[in-house]
C-alpha cells in the first residue's frame, strides 16, 4: 500500500464514521500521512483526528479511537495505535518486506528516477572550492532524478578540485550555452534552467583532508553555514558523523561476509526485534514532526527495526527534496540518520552462541543489506567512497 492509497483508506474511514453518525464533520478533501515522528510507531502516522476534533465537538483521543477501530479492519493494515494527544500510527501488512525487496533489487539506485525528465539544468559556480564541490554534488542529485545537467565555473577550476576532489566541470570562463551530448533540443523541449550555486565559501583549503573528508566537510553543512575544515573529519570515533556513516556501511558488508561463513544468506521477511530498544530522546530524528515533545510519554521506546525501516523508507523523498532544493546537505544529514538507526540494529543480526540461523536472522540480514545499499548510494551521490572494510 502506497502513502496515496493509505491516505484514501483513512478518508474512507472518516467518511464511514460520518455516515454512521459517529462523527458530525465535513469530510476533508485529503489526509496527509507521513513517517512517524518522535513518540510514534508503525509505518505511517496521521494527525487527522486532531484536525477533526474541534469541528466534531469531541476530544481528539475519542475521534482517534473511532477511526482506529475502523482502520484496524481495513485491507492491508496490520495494526493501528493511538499515541500522544491523538495521532494515529498505522502498521501495514507486508509493507516492510516489499520495501526491503525493492531496495535489494535496485541497490544503490533506490530512490532514483527510472526515466529522464528531458529537463536541462545549467549549474553555474564562482571560482571557489566549496561552490564547485557543491555544484558537482547537486549535479549528481539532479541526474539521479532524471534531469540533464551541465556545469560551469567562472574560471578554470584548480587541478586539485577536479583531480583530487573529483568535481566535474564541463565549461569555464565566459558562460556559453552548452548542450548535453546526446540530448538534442526539440521544439517542445523545456528551456534550460540556469541555477547559480553560491554557498558560503570555505575559509581554509580542504585539500589536505583528502577527497572523502574534504567533500563531507564542504557538503554536510547547510549552504548558508560556513564549513569547518578541520582534522575532526578524519577521526575514527563516534563523534565524527562521516565515520559513523562509513562505519555503518562497512558493518553491513562485514555481516554479509560473516553470514556466508555461517552458510546463510539474506531473505526479506519478518525480522522480529534483535532485542535492542532505544529510550525516548536517544532516537535519531527520522523526520521532523509536528508532535510536541510534551505530547509523547516518557515511557515510549522505539524498536531499532522500526527506526531503521522508517529511515530507509524516507530515502526517496530525501533524494527528491535534495535535488529539487539543490541541497546536498539534506542527503548528508539523512545518511547520518540512517547510520544512527542502523548501528544498534546491526548488533543483533547474526546468531549468537549456539543459536542456529533462522528465518528471522535471514530477514535481519536482508534489512542490514538494504541499509548498506542506501548508505552506499547516498555516499556515491556525494562523491564519497563507501568502504567495504573500516
Amino acid at each position: 500500500m502506497t502513502p496515496v492509497e493509505l491516505s484514501r483508506t483513512v478518508l474512507r474511514a472518516v467518511r464511514r464514521a460520518v455516515d454512521d453518525g459517529e462523527l458530525d464533520v465535513v469530510v476533508p478533501g485529503r489526509v496527509k500521512v507521513m513517517p512517524p515522528g518522535a513518540g510514534g510507531c508503525g509505518d505511517y502516522a496521521t494527525n487527522v483526528a486532531l484536525q477533526l476534533a474541534r469541528p466534531a465537538g469531541q476530544p481528539a483521543l475519542d475521534v482517534a479511537e473511532i477511526l482506529r477501530r475502523r482502520l484496524a479492519h481495513s485491507d492491508g493494515i496490520r495494526d493501528v495505535v493511538v499515541t500522544g494527544p491523538g495521532f494515529l500510527n498505522i502498521s501495514l501488512r507486508g509493507n516492510r518486506d516489499a520495501l526491503v525487496r525493492e531496495i535489494l533489487r535496485l541497490g544503490e539506485r533506490y530512490g532514483h528516477a527510472d526515466r529522464s525528465t528531458g529537463r536541462l539544468v545549467h549549474l553555474h559556480a564562482p571560482h571557489e572550492v566549496r561552490a564547485v564541490v557543491v555544484m558537482d554534488a547537486v549535479a549528481r542529485l539532479l541526474r539521479s532524478q532524471g534531469t540533464l545537467v551541465r556545469t560551469h565555473c567562472a574560471a578554470r577550476p584548480e587541478a586539485g578540485w577536479t583531480d583530487l576532489l573529483g568535481a566535474e566541470v564541463h565549461t569555464y570562463g565566459t558562460p556559453g550555452t552548452p548542450r548535453t551530448p546526446g540530448a538534442p533540443r526539440t521544439p517542445d523541449a523545456p528551456a534550460p534552467l540556469d541555477v547559480d550555486v553560491r554557498p558560503v565559501p570555505a575559509d581554509t583549503d580542504p585539500l589536505p583532508l583528502g577527497r572523502d573528508a574534504a567533500r563531507w566537510a564542504l557538503l554536510h553543512p547547510a549552504p548558508h553555514d560556513r564549513p569547518r575544515i578541520t582534522a575532526d573529519h578524519l577521526v575514527q570515533r563516534e563523534s565524527n558523523p562521516l565515520f559513523r556513516v562509513r562505519y555503518a556501511h562497512a558493518r553491513t558488508r562485514a555481516l554479509t561476509r560473516n553470514a556466508a561463513d555461517l552458510r546463510f544468506h539474506a531473505e526479506p521477511g519478518e525480522p522480529g526485534e534483535p532485542g535492542n530498544v532505544i529510550p525516548r530522546g536517544a532516537e535519531p530524528a527520522v523526520r521532523e514532526s509536528a508532535v510536541p515533545e510534551s505530547a509523547a510519554p516518557e515511557s515510549v521506546v522505539h524498536d531499532t527495526t522500526t527506526l531503521l525501516w522508517n529511515a530507509l523508507a524516507d530515502h526517496p523523498r530525501i533524494l527528491h527534496a535534495a535535488a529539487a532544493h539543490h541541497a546536498p546537505d539534506r542527503l548528508a544529514r539523512h545518511l547520518v540518520t540512517v547510520a544512527d538507526a542502523a548501528l544498534p540494529f546491526l548488533a543483533g543480526v547474526l546468531p549468537r552462541g549456539a543459536e542456529k540461523p533462522s528465518a528471522a536472522h535471514r530477514a535481519r540480514l536482508a534489512l542490514a543489506e538494504a541499509a548498506g545499499a542506501v548508505l552506499a548510494g547516498g555516499l556515491s551521490l556525494l562523491g564519497i567512497d563507501a568502504p567495504e572494510h573500516l
